[in-house]
């Protein structure tokens, strides 16, 4: 299971300072839900979805992914199960784009972050 932690969307991968890299954030709701309304968030061995409702769906290298997040004061807040083993939960994260990369920073933006593509 920890092999999956550095790889999977919306986790941890690296630290660097994102906002110097030209992302825009993304602070309300609607505003995150219009950007990734009918589309998918993928990279290499990734694809999930994220729900209106509130769910998130997907696969991570040939793993079922499943969680369920939140808008939180500007915050994207979600739990993941990846082939229903917990995954982070209960993470808080900033979400910031450029062009058609998302791009989610862990620990309400002071973590690693996470770029995935929309597709």
């Amino acid at each position: 299971m920890k092999a999956l932690i550095p790889a999977l969307g919306l986790t941890l991968i690296a630290v660097l300072p994102a906002s110097a890299e030209g992302f825009e954030r993304i602070e309300q709701r609607d505003g995150f839900l219009s950007l990734v309304q009918n589309k998918d968030l993928t990279r290499f061995g990734i694809r999930l979805t994220v729900k209106n409702d509130g769910r998130i769906e997907g696969s991570a290298f040939g793993r079922e992914v499943t969680g369920d997040w939140r808008w939180d004061g500007g915050f994207f807040c979600r739990d993941l199960y990846v082939g229903g083993d917990p995954l982070d939960a209960n993470n808080c994260q900033v979400v910031q784009v450029r062009g058609e990369t998302v791009r989610f920073t862990s620990d309400r933006g002071s973590g690693d972050y996470a770029d995935l593509r929309l597709k």
